[in-house]
């Protein structure tokens, strides 16, 4: 039996789809029906990890073209339906960011550029904090796993900083500096997803998705309409963790020693770091200002992926052998196929008139107050959710259905949901990889972790709708 496959779960969820599969409502269409049961099967499989994430998408693909769920007329183009997600410009963007961080990893970039944060930044615990804050800020743009970054480049020179001044988990010492530092990752690694389409890999869902009602988001444009909040909530952030854990130890001028030490073992930078930081700077300028010399955002990062490869940074066996990547492909294109045809199919939009129409005594408030509701409706149930994409795959576009039929300017809508995708990952220490690799460190009791994210988050969502607003109508989204 293979031990990667949870049999009587997966047994349960066919066998649940198989029978809803012919008792269709009359008020939604015949192939819109068949797309939601496979789209909302994929969605529990993934939530209960039943099989690996890479081969949950490939069984709903191959499950779609066989039955031709989207009302394909030959076998031909029931494969090509399944198979369009593929063609998705920004899923292909995100898997060539998912190569590009391995540089990062492999020449050691990363963790020598947390190290010089350490040594600029952290004579204090909180300074050590905005160490690591800006180590994770500075990689974001072409790191799209959030496990990569926090889990494989920060965290190990966490907890040797931790060590280092005797915060030990699993033991009272971890309150002196070790709880505070692993959860300002956490919260850190929220905001900094929340800045680049390329930091998250839910994000260029939602730019397909937001697509759909007009709002068109390039890498630049999203970074405009974050930069503000997020960086206001990146300031504030390690602050108010500061007072809510208070760590034991104030003064950490050892971690200076540290860094210094750790720098002078790993010499001047090597040729790989030189190009590996060289080629970053210029995919990150292609990014911000490509669409005025007509290059898109993933002929750049093509561009910067050829170029490590063509220098011998990486070599095509370590873009083979990026699993993550190539999981993330295949899952990533099969939420967005079947997304994509529940919108064309118009389940979306009816779902959204239905919700909407039973809400429509909201209409009577402001929009400002309708808007904050449903943030806080959509950011909450992520409790109920063991994947942040899962929730962007199943709930985004209905929420912006929803909102739309109760009046909400669009703009606005897509952005604070969008951002909020991001910002409600340190809710639990369940809903996301990396947070599991940080809770399972032994600094972080349950309790403590529960009542930090819910302030933690609430104070984002104050900043990203006081500031966000404020902001999206100074420079012209609405």
């Amino acid at each position: 039996m293979n031990d990667n496959v949870k049999i009587i779960p997966l047994f349960t969820i066919a066998l649940i789809a198989s029978i809803a599969w012919f008792i269709r409502p009359d008020a939604i269409e015949l192939h819109s029906w068949h797309t939601l049961i496979i789209f909302l099967s994929t969605i529990t499989c993934i939530m209960f990890t039943v099989m690996p994430m890479g081969a949950i998408g490939l069984l709903s693909i191959t499950l779609f073209a066989i039955s031709a769920a989207a009302g394909a007329v030959s076998a031909k183009k029931a494969v090509t339906d399944a198979l369009s997600g593929f063609n998705s410009d920004l899923i292909w963007l995100i898997v060539i960011a998912f190569f590009i961080a391995k540089g990062f990893i492999k020449t050691g970039l990363g963790e020598r550029i947390a190290l010089l944060m350490i040594r600029y930044f952290g004579k204090r615990t909180l300074g050590l904090a905005y160490a690591l804050a800006f180590a994770d800020l500075i990689l974001a743009p072409a790191t799209p796993s959030s496990t990569a970054r926090s889990g494989g480049i920060i965290y190990p020179i966490t907890k040797v900083l931790a060590h280092k001044f005797q915060s030990f988990p699993q033991d009272t010492s971890r309150k002196k500096m070790g709880t505070y530092l692993i959860m300002c990752m956490s919260h850190i690694n929220d905001i900094t997803g929340t800045l680049f389409i390329t930091a998250y890999a839910a994000n260029p869902l939602i730019v397909k998705f937001a697509s759909a009602f007009g709002v068109q988001l390039s890498w630049s444009s999203w970074f405009i309409a974050a930069s503000i909040p997020a960086l206001v909530s990146f300031f504030f952030v390690p602050i108010a963790l500061y007072f809510i854990l208070k760590p034991q130890i104030e003064e950490t001028l050892e971690a200076h020693s540290f860094a210094q030490n750790e720098l002078a073992k790993r010499g001047p930078l090597s040729r790989d770091e030189i190009i590996m930081g060289s080629t970053f700077i210029g995919i990150l300028g292609l990014w911000i200002f490509g669409a005025q010399i007509n290059i898109h955002a993933t002929t750049t990062a093509l561009i910067g992926l050829s170029t490590l490869i063509v220098t011998g940074v990486l070599s095509w066996d370590d873009v083979k052998a990026e699993k993550t990547a190539w999981d993330t492909l295949i899952w990533l294109s099969a939420l967005l196929m079947m997304a994509e045809f529940l919108h064309k199919l118009g389940f979306t939009t009816w779902f959204g008139d239905m919700i909407g129409g039973n809400l429509l005594f909201m209409t009577s408030m402001h929009w400002v107050i309708i808007l904050v509701v449903l943030n806080a409706l959509y950011t909450y149930i992520h409790y109920f959710f063991a994947s942040g994409t899962a929730q962007v795959a199943a709930l985004y576009v209905v929420f912006l259905g929803v909102g739309v039929k109760l009046g909400i300017p669009i703009y606005p809508l897509a952005l604070l949901l969008g951002f909020s995708s991001s910002l409600y990952g340190s809710l639990a220490p369940y809903t996301h990889a990396r947070s599991i690799i940080l809770f399972d460190s032994g600094y972080i009791r349950k309790k403590e972790w529960y009542s930090a994210g819910f302030i933690i988050n609430l104070l984002n969502q104050f900043i990203f709708i006081v500031v966000g607003l404020a902001w999206w109508k100074m420079v012209g989204f609405y």
